[in-house]
């Protein structure tokens, strides 16, 4: 199998790189910040508060995330339910980065995560992957860009989705969370040792995507 790693922090594009090089190279792309909003989510429908660490674990074990596939689109299914639009509002954004520090929540998801390597050829991006999920991937890229640049990227999807946003927010919430994922004492956001590290700040989604593809072939 040949894994794919690659990490940044919120809104380097990483999704949206990682799912067309996967098409690309005909291999299955895993959106594990996905898996962690689902989670979010399953909490925030419950109204559990997200500083309770045990009442947290305890939600996430008793729900069931699992991934699909339509037209070569992931999919991420809350106990049967398509949520793959409902994740990527904002708040549960937000919340995902309070519940992700927790040990319990990691060990759930990162032994899916394992066992789709393992038996797949898969693009997986996320935070840690590369240092902690995969630290054998076969190529491990760190995608980032400029704070600016990654909050005026967001600043255009919401408008693109019929949205309105405050630039200046949406920077504050990206540094934010750029701490928050930086300074958790599990798995912290990092490059691992031996990522390459891609700033996609002045490039565009092809450049970045035909510079990763030609990584796999060094």
């Amino acid at each position: 199998m040949y894994n794919i790693a690659i990490d940044g922090p919120a809104g380097a594009g990483k999704s949206t790189i990682a799912q067309i090089v996967a098409k690309d190279l005909g291999f299955i792309y895993v959106d594990t910040g996905a898996m962690y909003r689902t989670l979010a989510l399953a909490c925030f429908r419950d109204g559990i508060d997200t500083t309770d660490e045990d009442s947290v674990v305890a939600k996430c074990e008793s729900v069931k995330v699992t991934l699909g596939y339509e037209d070569g689109v992931q999919k991420v299914y809350l106990n049967g339910e398509d949520v793959s639009d409902e994740i990527r509002r904002e708040e549960i954004g937000n919340l995902t980065s309070a519940i992700a520090v927790y040990p319990g929540v990691r060990k759930i998801l990162v032994a899916l995560q394992q066992d789709l390597a393992s038996k797949n050829n898969v693009v997986m991006d996320g935070r840690d992957i590369g240092t902690a999920v995969l630290p054998n991937a076969d190529l491990k890229v760190y995608l980032t860009a400029s704070v600016e640049c990654r909050a005026k990227r967001r600043y255009d999807q919401l408008l693109e989705n019929g949205q309105t946003g405050d630039l200046a927010e949406i920077e504050k919430d990206i540094e934010d969370r750029d701490y928050r994922d930086m300074n958790r004492d599990v798995s912290p956001l990092k490059q691992a040792d031996d990522a390459v590290l891609v700033d996609s700040s002045d490039m565009t989604i092809d450049e970045t995507v035909q510079k990763i593809i030609s990584l796999t072939k060094e």
